[in-house]
């Protein structure tokens, strides 16, 4: 059986078409499809409203595209890991297809939605891995030891940051889609195959 295709499931909040949003968003829809292909559906569902979109755009854009210690492959590879956690559908098929395409191994972003300890990782990763996992599923758990295993491995305090960040954001995004039923876009089940 297919995926709905409704992009979320409240009815009371409009997705709209691209004729229905205004131009600065119409010239980021645009700047999605030269990019990616397509305009993701939960960029479509914060266009009702411009603010709302400029801030969870902003704040993705920043963690996940800005300046930081962390590749933009690990990130992704977090975001994977965190949405495994939280079961979010939404980010496992967004952001498994973004593993799959900047690494170049289709098996590496299964192995990271479906059991990220299978994978062949290097001790860099693994324990930022490890990290994400921990404060996604045991928050209150986290301590200074939690800090000190991601500094035996190379990460500074300011990629420890970073890292907490990213895996902040994906906990708050993987709720909402969560909460409101996000589908992914089909495009994401078949790239980097």
């Amino acid at each position: 059986m297919p995926q709905p295709d409704h992009v979320h499931a409240l009815p009371g909040v409009p997705v709209p078409e691209r004729s229905e949003v205004s131009e600065a968003t119409g010239r980021y829809w645009d700047k999605c499809v030269e990019k990616l292909g397509l305009v993701p559906n939960v960029l479509r569902a914060y266009s009702f409203d411009d603010r709302k979109l400029a801030g969870f755009t902003t704040l993705y854009n920043e963690l996940m595209l800005g300046g930081s210690g962390l590749s933009k492959l690990e990130r992704e590879m977090v975001a994977v890991v965190v949405s495994a956690a939280n079961r979010c559908f939404y980010c496992l098929a967004a952001h498994g297809a973004a593993v799959r395409e900047l690494s170049g191994d289709p098996e590496l972003g299964e192995m990271l939605v479906m059991n990220w300890r299978v994978a062949p990782l290097d001790a860099r990763i693994r324990a930022m891995l490890a990290f994400a996992w921990k404060l996604t599923v045991e928050p209150a758990a986290m301590g200074e030891s939690d800090r000190a295993a991601l500094r035996e491995v190379g990460l500074t305090d300011h990629d420890i940051w970073d890292l907490a960040n990213v895996v902040g954001f994906f906990n708050m995004s993987n709720r909402v889609a969560a909460a409101v039923e996000l589908m992914p876009n089909r495009e994401y089940h078949r790239q980097a195959r």
